[in-house]
């Protein structure tokens, strides 16, 4: 099976006739805009299936390669910031707070100092 990677705005044609075009990705869903001519079925895989179609070999199931990514904002960064303030402030020798401390540190890995950190927000 040919893969192609789009960004939006670019597209591709299948024949002479048919041309896919990625409209734009938002999260882990895109929208294709499909020009092609009215004698060609096009039918979303899930419909296909439900009116009797044989799932082809050679789709695979869920995505492989895509990896959620957190949208990232001040208010984010201010709670990770009190997380680790608040476990730097529970017993250091609780074995769950140690893991906790672990797996936080493992999904956001700590940023070096000063460098892009929140430290403090103040109103006035």
């Amino acid at each position: 099976m040919l893969c192609l990677n789009l960004t939006p705005g670019e597209y591709m044609t299948i024949g002479e006739n048919v041309v896919v075009q990625l409209d734009r990705v938002s999260g882990d869903r895109c929208k294709l805009m499909v020009n092609a001519p009215r004698e060609i079925s096009i039918l979303r895989g899930e419909v296909f299936e439900r009116t009797g179609g044989e799932r082809p070999a050679c789709v695979f199931d869920g995505p492989r390669w895509h990896q959620k990514e957190i949208l990232w904002n001040r208010s984010k960064a201010q709670a990770l910031s009190a997380m680790r303030t608040l476990l730097s402030e529970m017993d250091g020798k609780d074995s769950n707070v140690q893991a906790l401390r672990r797996q936080l540190n493992h999904i956001f890995p700590p940023a070096a100092k000063d460098e892009g950190a929140v430290t403090e927000v103040s109103n006035g």
